[in-house]
């Protein structure tokens, strides 16, 4: 009898443990419960501790009622200007009507689907509006504050409170980048070919003015040494003529021996003369009479 006894006391220890734990459960924190009997809603319970409920006649829905992510992967959107762009957004989201959440979308992985999907439905609707260069410009903030706004309206009637929608990443797609990087590389190499065009001809233009100015210098120069030249033979000529003015007899017999020194010195060692010579006579003869 005692092996029976034994047989039956765990098989009420075991209903027991079964009863308390269809009977009762625990609402950890930060956690919202929706209680349902018989599948319509009797209670929303939003604070933690042990909780009751009715076996097979209740069922409880747990929802996590902390900021939430979601962060779908990049998805490819046509923008006003018929640019593809591959867009990553980020968005923050919490349960605040429990009930009608369950109502509207019962678990938390369709709850990421909708809005998934209201986040870019928003976007195509808002980006498809506006061209490439809002976004590269202080209008992005504007821009994604309407993606917000619409995103925010629809999720409010699943009872859910959407925070923000923000722009995580957003890329040009491959071949669009490649495309358009080939298009920069074709524009400076048009542009790079056009400045050295024009640096060649400022070259030639600066190469031009420089020998026209070298030119004008050159005859300017040559021009003033002309002048002076002159300044300077007529000044030794009008010494000369002081100097002959002075002693006409002196200043020829100088002349000759300057002839003189100029013109041996420039000779051989033989020179021959006609004994007549009038380059002789001052050899000869010596300085004129009335010579100092």
């Amino acid at each position: 009898m005692k092996p029976s006894w034994r047989g039956a006391g765990l098989i009420a220890s075991l209903l027991v443990l079964w009863g308390a734990a269809s009977t009762f459960y625990v609402l950890p924190q930060g956690r919202i419960d929706v209680l349902l009997r018989f599948g319509a809603p009797v209670r929303v319970d939003r604070t933690a501790g042990l909780k009751f409920k009715i076996p097979f006649a209740d069922t409880v829905h747990i929802y996590d009622a902390r900021l939430q992510t979601l962060a779908p992967p990049p998805q490819e959107l046509i923008l006003g200007d018929e640019k593809r762009l591959a867009v990553e957004t980020f968005t923050t989201y919490r349960i605040v009507d429990p009930l009608r959440f369950y109502q509207a979308l019962m678990t938390n992985g369709q709850a990421q689907f909708q809005l998934d999907q209201l986040v870019g439905t928003s976007l195509r609707m808002v980006l498809g509006t506006v061209p490439l260069r809002a976004l590269l410009s202080v209008q992005r903030r504007a821009v994604i504050a309407r993606v917000a706004a619409a995103v925010k309206a629809k999720a409010a009637t699943l009872g859910v409170s959407v925070h923000e929608v923000r722009l995580h990443r957003a890329d040009l797609p491959l071949g669009a980048s490649e495309s358009i990087y080939a298009r920069m590389r074709s524009s400076r190499q048009r542009e790079a070919k056009q400045l050295r065009a024009q640096g060649a001809e400022w070259q030639q233009e600066i190469e031009a003015e420089a020998n026209r100015d070298r030119t004008v210098i050159l005859a300017q120069a040559e021009q003033t040494s002309q002048v002076i030249r002159g300044q300077a033979d007529a000044q030794a000529n009008r010494i000369l003529a002081q100097a002959y003015d002075q002693d006409p007899k002196f200043y020829r017999y100088y002349r000759a021996l300057l002839t003189y020194r100029h013109a041996l010195a420039a000779s051989g060692a033989t020179l021959v003369l006609s004994p007549d010579s009038a380059l002789l006579r001052a050899l000869k003869h010596g300085p004129a009479a009335g010579v100092r």
